[in-house]
């Protein structure tokens, strides 16, 4: 099995975790719903369905940018020439590398702070904060992950993820 081909397999089990979670935040969000009708209490679903819609996000990261679903801007990429374009793309892609890289060490390294001061929730759950950190910290690593594969794939002037005709997106201008 190629390198690429089990990068692919992670990026789509990172969405499908995200889409886990995000029924997760719906649950929670049913639940506390359903408390208020009926007259009880699930303690800490506001704080679940935070911490649900946080790791969707970062978790669907790596997924949506590797199908070229970010926002690009392209305006100055599109008005030059094809070395100027492949220098910018150089640029842009490490520059990403880089924050993205540098936000998976924080996520890491706040996961591993809050589990070395056991630090826990301000809520009446007293969950502790480490585990739904989990999900930045992983998603953002795994985003890192997929931004250093594109910069490779910029780097040797593979063309990837162009989109197929008739499937631009909708503009509005």
């Amino acid at each position: 099995m190629s390198i690429r081909r089990a990068l692919d397999g992670l990026y789509g089990a990172a969405a499908w975790a995200a889409a886990l979670f995000m029924i997760g935040t719906l649950a929670m969000i049913l639940l506390s719903v359903l408390g208020r009708l009926f007259d009880f209490h699930v303690r800490g679903t506001d704080a679940y369905a935070g911490y649900c819609m946080a790791a969707a996000a970062f978790l669907a990261l790596a997924h949506t940018f590797k199908r070229g679903e970010h926002i690009r801007v392209t305006l100055i990429l599109d008005h030059t020439g094809p070395r100027m374009r492949h220098a910018l793309e150089l640029w842009s892609h490490a520059a990403g590398l880089l924050f993205a890289a540098l936000l998976a060490w924080f996520a890491a390294r706040l996961v591993w702070q809050s589990f070395q001061f056991n630090d826990v929730s301000q809520g009446t759950d007293a969950t502790p904060l480490w585990i739904p950190q989990l999900g930045m910290a992983v998603g953002s690593a795994i985003f890192a992950i997929a931004l250093a594969e594109e910069l490779v794939a910029v780097i040797r002037g593979e063309k990837r993820h162009q989109r197929k005709p008739g499937s631009e997106p909708v503009r509005s201008e």
